[in-house]
């Protein structure tokens, strides 16, 4: 029976082409390494080595032995991965979201609901999130809008409306409502990480310039000190922070009005 500590010598060997630098490299005697090549010949029961004094080497037969050891070994490390992320997943929710905001309110109530599972949460692309919940890989997609694929279970889940945060002197501020045509040309501060509303604010607003800030402590002195307008949502857990002088204004446009949907596999069995 084949060892898969004896094949992963012999591939270190063929690396290093000495048994000398190979047991070195693999930290045991250079004798013990003698005996694990002798015996994995006696169990291909064919000649591996060209053997000289105090020397051997590869023959084409050898080499290709090396190439089978490290097809084993590539498959039984998959294998272990496979066997490790199944007994993860036994154990985990994974959850993807297009936004954010979603998971502030939805994470605590899976905890909640599920106190002995791992919850698994990130921000992903949107093709990506209904890609991934398709191959199991995702138990739980939230979305911006309501999904239609007929593999998948889609309902909705939460409201965010997106608005612009100006000063009194900004030109701006004179409106009770906005739309992105009003809105484009003009320069917005905007956080990093907010998931689909960065590339959609992208596209809507083509001539503005957008200064995205990383650190949250960075972005709140730029709002108190800036004359830059910002966003913010219904559901922004910073509002509060806002500067008392800063006016909100709703977006009007529907793409600046969402409903997140959960999606999950309709024949996914339950945890």
């Amino acid at each position: 029976m084949l060892d898969l500590t004896e094949l992963q010598q012999l591939v270190v060997f063929a690396d290093c082409r000495t048994l000398s630098k190979a047991a070195e490299q693999l930290h045991i005697s250079q004798p013990t390494l003698t005996r694990t090549m002798q015996h994995l010949e006696e169990i291909f029961a064919v000649p591996l080595f060209h053997r000289q004094k105090n020397k051997i080497t590869l023959n084409k037969t050898g080499e290709v032995a090396v190439e089978c050891a490290k097809k084993l070994l590539a498959e039984a490390g998959h294998s272990i991965q496979q066997v490790r992320t199944f007994d993860k997943s036994l154990h985990t929710i994974t959850v993807e979201s297009c936004a954010p905001a979603p998971l502030w309110s939805f994470l605590p109530s899976l905890a909640g609901h599920y106190p002995d599972m791992t919850i698994s949460s990130s921000i992903n692309e949107i093709p990506d999130i209904i890609n991934h919940v398709r191959s199991g890989s995702c138990d739980v997609g939230i979305l911006p809008w309501a999904c239609n694929e007929p593999d998948l279970h889609c309902e909705p889940f939460l409201k965010e409306c997106l608005s612009v945060c100006v000063l009194p002197e900004h030109s701006l501020a004179g409106n009770k409502t906005l739309t992105f045509t009003q809105m484009n040309g003009f320069n917005f501060l905007l956080r990093s990480e907010i998931g689909f509303w960065d590339n959609m604010c992208r596209e809507k607003m083509p001539s503005s310039k957008f200064l995205v800030q990383t650190d949250d402590f960075a972005f709140q002195e730029l709002i108190n000190e800036s004359s830059l307008p910002c966003f913010t949502t219904n559901l922004a857990q910073d509002t509060a922070k806002l500067p008392k002088n800063r006016q909100i204004i709703p977006i009007t446009d529907t793409e600046a009005n969402v409903t997140y949907h959960l999606i999950y596999l309709k024949n996914r069995q339950k945890k």
